[in-house]
């Protein structure tokens, strides 16, 4: 077993040092949002993600394009007592995106996210209540979009599907959705 799986990790690291990565960074908007039982009359948390971004081209119509991010999601509401209560969850996110390049503008993405938790806050008028405790420390989601490239800029936008229940109380169901929006820049590599 052990053979198998580094023969299977010195193909991938063979095959990624071939594709002559390009490496860059990325940031933008998040309008988050969550989904569950408990959750009603919630709507769009705007926050931001930030991070980096490699990008291995396999041939003119296939890439593979890892990342590391900064995540800020969660929801809103308006509580009569309370005014705004924002659910803020920021978690660090790897994205592993599989790009079909339509043309040498245009990539349509598709991949899995793996996201861990880094804190959680109820933040409302008169301060702010932890409650990591109460969550997950992962959530898997699943990610698809487009990604229009400009030399070394880019733009992205995707929709991420959380697939985990989060809520870690056992009392019900409780998920992420974001959609994000990004600008990137490529630092090296590539063209």
């Amino acid at each position: 077993m052990k053979k198998i799986l580094f023969s299977a990790v010195t193909l991938l690291f063979s095959v990624l040092a071939y594709a002559q990565p390009s490496i860059g960074i990325k940031g933008g908007l998040n309008l988050a949002n969550m989904s569950g039982d408990e959750l009603v009359d919630n709507s769009i948390r705007p926050s931001f993600h930030l991070g980096a971004y490699a990008t291995f081209n396999f041939g003119d119509k296939l890439g593979f394009q890892p990342e590391i991010l900064y995540n800020s999601v969660g929801t809103k509401y308006s509580d009569p007592d309370e005014g705004d209560v924002n659910f803020v969850l920021n978690y660090i996110s790897i994205p592993l995106m599989l790009n079909f390049n339509v043309n040498d503008m245009i990539a349509l993405q598709a991949g899995p996210q793996f996201s861990l938790l880094s804190s959680a806050e109820v933040k409302f008028d008169g301060g702010s209540i932890d409650f990591k405790d109460f969550l997950k420390g992962n959530d898997l989601g699943l990610n698809f979009g487009a990604m229009l490239n400009f030399g070394k800029l880019n733009a992205t936008a995707r929709y991420c599907l959380g697939l985990s229940n989060i809520d870690d109380t056992g009392s019900g169901d409780l998920k992420n959705g974001v959609i994000q929006v990004s600008l990137g820049y490529r630092l090296f590599g590539g063209e």
